[in-house]
C-alpha cells in the first residue's frame, strides 16, 4: 500500500516508520525543511525507545522516505493520513488550523480515489469539515465528481511505548460509514490483525469520541487518586497502602493509580480541555471533567508547596536541585510537564536551579532559557551545593540512586519526592528529611 503520512513531528514520524516496517511504502511529509534534511540525514528528532532504529532500517530498505512536496506526496498515494498539530485554543478548544491547511492541500493535489485518514486529535464533527473542504477544492479544479472517502483512526500511542503500542496493539479503532473504505483499512492492517490484534469498527462520530474519552478516563483516574493523597495525609494514611488494596480488585486494576505531581504531556492536558469544550458548546455538563482539570492543576503546584512550607516564604537565597524535566519517563517531551511549571514559580521567587534529565535537557533549555537555572547531565552534579532536591520522572536512574552520595552532595539531606520512589521509614533511617506525595 501506497501511503501519505502528513507531519513528521510524534505521531506521524511513529506511525510512518511503523507502517513502514509492516511493508508499506511510506512518505512522510512536512514544511519544515530543516526536519526533513535531519531526517534524510538518519537524525530522528525526538527520542523515543526503538524509533531511530526503526527509520534508519526502513530508510535503508527503500519503504519509507521524507519529502517536502505534499502535491507530489499526496498525488502518488491512496492512503493519505493528516497528523499535525491540533494544539489548544485559548478557549481550550482544538485549534484545527494545521489540519485544515493540510486538507486544503489535499483537495488541491489528488487526482484519482483516496482515503484520507485523520491520525491527529481532532474534535467530534471535524470528519464532515474535512469532507467539506477537500470537496470544495475539488469543485474549483472541475473535478467535482472525484471520489474519495474519509476515516477516522485514532491513534492511542504512550510516549516512551510508542513503536511497541503500534505494533502490538490493544485496538485498532476506524470509523467509517463506508463499506469500501473499510475493506481498504483492513487491508491496510492486515499484517497487525493476522497476528490477533483487533480491528473495532464504528461510525466516524464514535471514532473521534473514543480516543478523547479514553485520554479522559486515565486523566480521571489520575486525578482521582491524587485527591485521595490529599485525604490520606490529612488522616494519617499511606496512597501507596492505600493503592495496593484497591489494584487487586479486577474491576479496578493497577493502572494509573499512582499518585504523584499530575499528568502532563500533549494529551491528556489537551485532550480533557477540549472534550470539556466541545461538550460546552452543545450545552452538556461536564462536572466529573471540570473538576479531572481542577485537581491536576492544583497537583502540579505540590512541589513548590512543599519548598515554601519548609523554607518559608522568602526563597530568595535557595539553591534547589531537580531530577527529572519531561512529563514522564522514556520522553523527551516537556509540554506541561509538572517540572517546568514548578522551575518557572521558583524562579519568579529568586531560586536558583541545578536540572538533571537523562535526554529532555535541550527541550527544557529551550523552554526555560538561562536564567537563575544551571543544566546538568550527570545528575550527581546536580546536587552540589544545593539545599533540596526535588524529584520529578520516575526515570529508573533515579530509583535506584545512590542515597549515600545524595545526602554527602546536598548542603541539607532534603528531599521532596513528586513520584514517591522511596520508602518513607527508610529515608528516615537514612537520615533524609523526606516529602512525598500522600504519605
Amino acid at each position: 500500500m501506497k501511503i501519505c503520512m502528513i507531519g513528521t513531528g510524534y505521531v506521524g514520524l511513529v506511525v510512518g516508520a511503523c507502517f513502514a516496517e509492516m511493508g508499506h511504502q511510506v512518505i512522510c511529509v512536512d514544511n519544515n525543511p530543516a526536519k526533513i534534511t535531519s531526517l534524510q540525514n538518519g537524525q530522528v528528532p525526538i527520542y523515543e525507545p526503538g524509533l531511530e532504529q526503526l527509520v534508519e532500517r526502513n530508510v535503508q530498505d527503500g519503504r519509507l522516505s521524507f519529502s517536502l512536496d505534499l502535491a507530489q506526496s499526496v498525488a502518488s498515494s491512496q492512503f493519505i493520513f493528516i497528523a499535525v498539530g491540533t494544539p489548544p485554543a485559548e478557549d481550550g478548544s482544538a485549534d484545527l488550523t494545521y489540519v485544515m491547511n493540510a486538507v486544503q492541500q489535499i483537495g488541491a493535489s489528488i487526482h484519482a480515489y483516496a482515503i484520507v485518514i485523520t491520525k491527529s486529535t481532532v474534535p467530534i464533527g471535524s470528519a464532515e469539515r474535512i469532507r467539506g473542504v477537500i470537496q470544495e477544492e475539488l469543485m474549483k479544479r472541475g473535478l467535482s465528481e472525484l471520489d474519495f472517502d474519509i476515516v477516522s483512526n485514532p491513534e492511542f500511542l504512550r510516549e516512551g511505548a510508542a513503536v511497541e503500542d503500534f505494533l502490538h496493539p490493544n485496538r485498532i479503532v476506524v470509523g467509517t460509514d463506508n463499506s469500501r473504505a473499510l475493506e481498504y483499512m483492513e487491508k491496510l492492517y492486515l499484517p497487525l490483525t493476522s497476528q490477533g490484534h483487533p480491528l473495532v469498527h464504528m461510525d466516524i462520530a464514535s471514532a473521534e469520541l473514543a480516543k478523547y474519552a479514553s485520554n479522559a478516563m486515565l486523566a480521571t483516574r489520575i486525578s482521582f487518586m491524587n485527591e485521595i493523597a490529599g485525604i490520606c495525609e490529612s488522616v494519617g494514611a499511606d496512597i501507596e497502602w492505600v493503592r495496593r488494596g484497591m489494584e487487586f480488585d479486577h474491576r479496578i486494576g493497577s493502572y494509573f493509580l499512582s499518585a504523584g505531581v499530575g499528568y502532563g504531556g500533549s494529551c491528556f492536558p489537551k485532550d480533557v480541555r477540549a472534550i470539556i469544550q466541545s461538550a460546552t458548546e452543545r450545552n452538556v455538563p461536564t462536572h466529573i471533567l471540570e473538576a479531572v482539570d481542577k485537581v491536576n492543576h492544583k497537583q502540579k503546584k505540590k512541589l513548590y508547596e512543599m519548598v515554601v512550607s519548609h523554607f518559608g516564604e522568602d526563597l530568595s537565597r535557595l539553591k534547589l536541585a531537580v531530577w527529572g524535566l519531561s512529563f514522564k519517563p522514556e520522553t523527551d517531551d516537556i509540554r506541561e510537564a509538572p517540572s517546568i511549571e514548578t522551575i518557572e514559580l521558583l524562579r519568579q521567587r529568586g531560586v536558583n536551579i541545578q536540572a538533571h534529565d537523562p535526554v529532555a535537557l535541550q527541550n527544557a533549555y529551550q523552554a526555560l532559557g538561562e536564567e537563575n537555572i544551571k543544566y546538568f547531565t550527570n545528575p550527581y552534579e546536580a546536587l552540589m551545593d544545593a539545599d533540596a532536591l526535588l524529584l520529578f520522572t520516575e526515570w529508573k536512574q533515579y530509583r535506584f540512586a545512590d542515597l549515600g552520595r545524595i545526602k554527602s552532595l546536598l548542603k541539607q539531606p532534603i528531599l521532596f519526592d513528586g513520584r514517591n520512589l522511596f520508602d518513607p521509614e527508610m529515608m528516615k533511617e537514612e537520615g533524609f528529611v523526606y516529602q512525598s506525595i500522600g504519605r
